[in-house]
């Protein structure tokens, strides 16, 4: 994956200080290299990370990488895409989403539209 400036590499080691205690809501995807849905929406959730750069935080978990993350949030099919608010989750998605509903939903954790 390529190294994009809004976007966090979220690791089993860094989860909890990246996302839990997080001071904004995160968007996570969990996403893997072989996953052909994942590299499909993977320039969507580049361009939300830009979109909200300074009120949402986006990052990606390779769940070959991490598989503990995976595990403890019940990451079974990827992509999954988890919101995050306060430490919790609020809301998930399961497969290939389009760019509307993920945005959406970060407006809605963040009070504010892209």
């Amino acid at each position: 994956m390529a190294e994009h400036a809004n976007l966090t590499t979220l690791t089993d080691s860094n989860f909890e200080e990246e996302v839990l205690n997080a001071d904004q809501p995160v968007l996570v995807d969990f996403w893997a290299t072989w996953c052909g849905p994942c590299r499909q929406i993977a320039p969507i959730v580049e361009e939300l990370a830009d979109e909200f750069e300074g009120r949402a935080k986006v990052g990606k978990v390779d769940v070959d990488d991490n598989p503990q993350t995976a595990q403890e949030y019940g990451v079974r099919s990827i992509p999954t895409l988890l919101f995050f608010k306060n430490g919790e989750v609020q809301e998930q998605l399961v497969g290939a989403a389009g760019k509307q509903p993920l945005k959406k939903q970060l407006e809605a954790l963040t009070g504010q539209p892209a």
